[in-house]
């Protein structure tokens, strides 16, 4: 298209742009096709935009372009399909950031595993955070750094190339034929990746999975500026927050909510956050405990993306290995945790654990008492030495609530550092960031955490501290009401299908302040064999599921989402938040979760109309 008349239809876009793509971070799965993320949503833009259509009902009705914000969204696309138009690329050879060092690292990932050389060539300064020596000894990269005065300087080099430059029009390019990668940093905004020539373009699935797993895709209101910038049009007059003030509220709320007075850090997404305690970790073992194996220990049913970053970290390094750690169902985690800890201590490893409380999506919550006990019990290696003590890594995003951590806390005798994901109840599904913290016994560890958040330059931003400061003093308000809806519902189901089995949490254990606002549900089923009952089973899945997202439109959706400020959420695990996950340990169930503000009357007539019609 041409490049002025493409500014002339953005400048429409933005004007007429449906409110969603900026405030929300899940979106409906029902109209997603993952495998044509951002495909399929630019396709039929581009059929708007020939049509010079910026008409709202069109854009609104637009197909999903990701299932999840920071891996990408409408505004993300559209800014990436423009600096493509300018500069003659096809859009998927375009592609943003929030961070200014992850697109780097993106590359040297791949090249780790392709065993080629990089050169790393830039002019003015390389971010701040960017640290080579780091990158070498913990991430295993390897590359060359050199300062240039111009891209055109550059000569052929055998490996890839990245040229990275601050830019003031991020769309600028000063091609060179020897350059593979072009990395344009723009101050706050984030940065974007172009991808030069048809023979890196086998690069691009490695970049954009490391934006899905280890990093976010610029957020939407940046993508906004940029775009305004690049058309000439004014931006929104926005009223400048006050970012250090935002973030000592924040970080006072995550000690308060947590009982832990210790440091807290907070990311740009809740697998951002969870990248950096890896890395930290990894960084932590290297220095302490030199030699020694490194045992990631991970839930195989726990939620995709924790699974699969916890393998890709593996992948990288022959000293880090996965052990799978059965928690749900038949499977008893206390005793999967005791069970691993006695061979990893024989083995004289270090362990890390990941485990979610309550569990998704069984909602399952282990024997407090027994979990300590496991976790902190004294063992012996195979020589007879004494064992390393594990790192518990709790993901707390179903109740952020409970006090694990505090000196009087069950955990405070076990190195323990929690997580949330931001997207949920923090911030009520406002803004992706998440937070880690740490008890005292653990605290030493945050500064390996924290550096490894710098490095990957992915903090959050001044934004999302600024939703994180105005939700999250309401959080434990929002959690008490939903969970009194889903218990409400809960009850409900139990009465109209009391064959239905419900995974839900029990009143013993909400009365310790365990109040999560999700259940699963396993629908009857029949059928002569495992694989009718198991095919009718599916099938009464999503019929439930369409009928409450078209019979209540404005409040069930077909989404991932937890903890939003208004509305109920239902999804199959095994086809979303357990997309990576090995098949046999998938879980297809339906799982709902209810905020506090939904018509839950409505909700039960209609869930009773799905009864009467089985």
């Amino acid at each position: 298209m041409e490049v002025n008349r493409m500014k002339n239809y953005i400048k429409m876009v933005i004007d007429h742009m449906p409110s969603d793509w900026l405030n929300l971070t899940t979106h409906r799965l029902d109209i997603y096709n993952e495998e044509l993320a951002k495909v399929q949503f630019l396709d039929q833009f581009e059929v708007l935009a020939k049509e010079h259509n910026a008409n709202a009902a069109a854009l609104e009705n637009l197909p999903t372009a990701y299932d999840y914000i920071r891996l990408g969204h409408p505004l993300s696309c559209i800014l990436e399909w423009v600096i493509g138009n300018i500069n003659h690329l096809e859009s998927e050879q375009v592609i943003s950031f929030q961070s200014e060092t992850m697109p780097i690292l993106s590359i040297l990932r791949t090249n780790l595993f392709k065993h080629s050389n990089t050169l790393i060539a830039y002019t003015g300064e390389l971010p701040s955070s960017f640290d080579a020596e780091v990158l070498r000894a913990v991430y295993g990269y390897t590359f060359d750094i050199k300062q240039v005065d111009a891209a055109s300087t550059l000569d052929a080099f055998d490996g890839s190339v990245i040229f990275v430059s601050e830019q003031d029009e991020i769309a600028a390019v000063d091609f060179n034929q020897n350059i593979d990668f072009y990395i344009n940093l723009h101050g706050d905004l984030g940065s974007v990746l172009l991808v030069n020539g048809e023979q890196n373009t086998t690069y691009i699935s490695d970049i954009q999975h490391v934006r899905r797993r280890e990093t976010v895709a610029m957020t939407p209101n940046n993508c906004l500026t940029v775009l305004q910038s690049l058309v000439n049009k004014s931006s929104s007059d926005i009223q400048k927050s006050d970012a250090a003030e935002n973030k000592a509220a924040v970080l006072d709320v995550i000690r308060e909510v947590s009982g832990a007075n210790t440091l807290p850090l907070v990311a740009s997404s809740g697998l951002s956050k969870q990248y950096a305690i890896m890395m930290g970790l990894v960084h932590h073992a290297l220095e302490d405990h030199k030699g020694k194996a490194i045992k990631i220990v991970v839930p195989p049913n726990c939620y995709g993306g924790t699974n699969d970053q916890a393998r890709r970290v593996a992948a990288c390094s022959d000293a880090i290995e996965i052990v799978d750690l059965p928690v749900d169902g038949d499977n008893d985690m206390v005793q999967s945790i005791d069970t691993v800890l006695d061979k990893l201590a024989k083995e004289d490893a270090v362990p890390f654990i990941i485990a979610e409380i309550p569990t998704n999506p069984r909602v399952e919550v282990p024997e407090l008492d027994k979990l300590k006990d496991a976790l902190s019990a004294k063992r012996k290696t195979a020589s007879g030495g004494e064992a390393i003590d594990p790192v518990f890594i709790l993901d707390q995003t179903f109740c952020p609530n409970v006090h694990f951590l505090g000196d009087a806390d069950i955990l405070s005798s076990v190195r323990t550092i929690s997580f949330a994901s931001g997207s949920k109840f923090p911030s009520g599904g406002k803004c992706t960031a998440g937070y880690c913290i740490a008890n005292k016994k653990a605290e030493a560890l945050i500064e390996k955490i924290e550096l490894h958040l710098n490095l990957c330059d992915n903090e959050a931003t001044d934004l999302q501290y600024e939703i994180l400061a105005n939700q999250m003093p309401s959080m434990n308000e929002r959690i008490h009401k939903a969970y009194e809806n889903t218990h409400e519902f809960v009850e409900f189901i139990s009465e109209a299908l009391p064959d239905a089995k419900i995974n839900f949490v029990s009143d013993e254990l909400a009365a310790e302040g365990f109040t999560p606002s999700v259940f699963s549900l396993d629908l009857p089923t029949k059928g002569d064999t495992a694989e009718e009952r198991e095919a009718y089973k599916r099938e009464m899945n999503h019929r439930l599921i369409n009928l409450m997202i078209t019979e209540i439109p404005n409040e069930s959706k077909y989404c991932v989402s937890y903890g939003q400020l208004h509305g109920c959420y239902w999804t199959i695990p095994a086809t979303s938040t357990q997309g990576t996950t090995k098949e046999d340990d998938k879980d297809y169930i339906a799982r709902v979760s209810l905020s506090p503000d939904l018509d839950l009357e409505q909700h039960k007539r209609v869930f009773k109309q799905f009864v009467d019609s089985m």
